[in-house]
């Protein structure tokens, strides 16, 4: 895959994740590129680089050779045009289509919950706030309604050098630095952790948060459970 963009437009925290070591399999079980791979082939998923840069985005370069594969081995199931690989400021979208954002980490979850400031944050605040990175995501419906019902997501992991103002120091010629974390910003990661279970509602085609339903919950590192 060649990504469409300068050095000048690349995350300079992005550096901090470049610094990861290679990832490894000690089992036999099959890597996330194979499955994802086996997987489109199977199906015909996706066609030109789309199907590179769908994998690309969360797994090893590895899994593009095997996109390769996937991609001669059938059509595409999509019509809408491919929208080009590159990093901004902007939310893209396939020509005809749009999106709209319901929901994004700190935004208040209940009636008395406080608007979120990046630069005023506490783990107080983040309780009662939409957690951190978002990876599973359900809907429940109410009363089998397919407008009205509970959104279920698991935060499952935060990147404090992108949570935290100032925590990333960039050295010109070396690798990005970050500075430890202090107690609150551990409490306010371990915050954004968990869960969130929130009702939402669609009004005129759009989907909206019910931020005083009854049924909205945040679930944290420090929530109790049997």
């Amino acid at each position: 895959m060649t990504e469409h963009r300068s050095p000048d437009t690349h995350f300079r925290t992005s550096l901090l994740e470049e610094n990861d070591g290679p990832g490894t399999n000690p089992t036999d079980n099959q890597t996330m590129g194979e499955i994802i791979a086996a997987r489109f082939s199977r199906r015909g998923f996706l066609q030109g680089s789309l199907a590179a840069t769908a994998i690309a985005a969360t797994v090893s370069p590895l899994a593009l050779i095997l996109a390769d594969h996937a991609r001669a081995a059938g059509g595409s199931a999509f019509s809408f045009d491919e929208v080009e690989a590159g990093v901004d400021d902007k939310h893209h979208v396939a020509a005809g289509y749009d999106a709209d954002v319901l929901l994004r980490w700190g935004d208040p979850l209940f009636a008395d919950s406080p608007e979120f400031d990046p630069t005023k944050q506490s783990a107080q605040a983040q309780e009662r706030q939409f957690g951190y990175n978002n990876d599973y995501v359900g809907y429940i419906p109410l009363d089998g309604s397919a407008e009205h019902g509970l959104l279920v997501v698991n935060h499952e992991y935060t990147n404090p050098h992108l949570m935290f103002p100032g925590l990333v120091t960039i050295v010109e010629g070396e690798a990005a630095k970050q500075a430890p974390l202090s107690k609150e910003q551990v409490d306010i990661e371990m915050a954004a952790h968990g869960g969130t279970v929130v009702e939402i509602r669609k009004a005129s085609g759009k989907w909206q948060v019910v931020r005083d339903g009854k049924l909205n919950r945040r679930i944290t590192s420090n929530t109790e459970m049997a």
